[in-house]
């Protein structure tokens, strides 16, 4: 088994977000949680529960498309169970976003009554959305606004100040930047979060990244891999000695005939996080 080392990493400006998000809170009814349907354990930051100080929360498990289908079914179920409210989306095509506006009435019933018993009908509702980078914010916020005001780009750490924005007559929302933890006390966190991209590239090894990823999925979805590359995998199968196949396989060969290990760990990462390799999800939920 190709072992990584522990993945750390925090950018100044996610302090600062931390306490962004404290004091903005008081501005908002709710906080709209984007999280990685691949990864919904992962990708939800541990101390989040802790600073919204108990704000009604909404859970969106996006890049539907490219997670499990069965279990993000799993996921969701284990939600409601526990009494949080969370849909499914993939906010590139739009996919499942119907669900946020009735989610958000829903989760803020009381509250609307409220304002409409005071003659206030049609006042705005505001929620906070947070989440780690790379995880879609800013698709979601521009897919609901059906027009780009908040920055996209493939990479983490896009977004850096705050930003209101309306998404129709009575819900506006509260962008904010991505924010990470500072350490992971599970290095599995730290590994899931840099398969997905949501930790740079560039403070990672990304063959032993690669490497690690393999094996990982020939334990889960051997069959992924062998049809994608050609290669007989056995599951469990070390991730170096997979990533040689891969090499070989695609004829990723330097001078000499020596398997051009760099290209493949890359090729391998690039077709995981575009979905090349099927829809994956990387960890089931909690046992109750």
């Amino acid at each position: 088994m190709t072992e990584i080392p522990s993945i750390q990493w925090f950018p100044g400006h996610m302090a600062k977000t931390k306490r962004m998000i404290r004091a903005n809170l008081p501005l908002v009814d709710a906080v709209a949680e984007i999280v990685d349907a691949r990864i919904p354990e992962s990708s939800r930051n541990p101390d989040l529960g802790s600073i919204i100080e108990g704000k009604p929360r909404i859970v969106v498990l996006n890049k539907c498309d490219a997670a499990d289908q069965e279990l993000t079914q799993k996921w969701l179920s284990w939600y409601s169970r526990h009494g949080v409210a969370a849909f499914a989306a993939d906010c590139r095509t739009g996919k499942g976003l119907q669900s946020f506006a009735p989610t958000v009435k829903n989760v803020l019933s009381e509250l609307i009554e409220k304002y409409e018993s005071k003659g206030m009908k049609g006042r705005a509702v505001h929620l906070m959305v947070v989440g780690i980078p790379n995880v879609g914010k800013s698709s979601f916020i521009n897919r609901l606004a059906g027009q780009k005001k908040a920055k996209v780009e493939d990479r983490p750490g896009v977004t850096k100040e705050k930003q209101w924005i309306r998404i129709n007559g009575d819900i506006e929302l509260l962008d904010m930047p991505g924010v990470l933890w500072p350490k992971f006390d599970d290095m599995s966190v730290g590994e899931k979060l840099a398969f997905t991209g949501a930790v740079k590239d560039d403070v990672v090894d990304t063959e032993a990244l690669a490497c690690r990823l393999l094996y990982v999925l020939s334990d889960m979805y051997s069959e992924r891999i062998s049809e994608r590359y050609k290669i007989e995998v056995s599951k469990g199968e070390d991730g170096y000695e997979l990533l040689l196949k891969v090499g070989k396989a695609r004829g990723m060969l330097v001078s000499g005939g020596e398997i051009n290990t760099e290209r493949a760990a890359a090729a391998v990462l690039d077709e995981y996080r575009s979905g090349k390799l099927g829809r994956i999800t990387l960890e089931l939920p909690p046992k109750e």
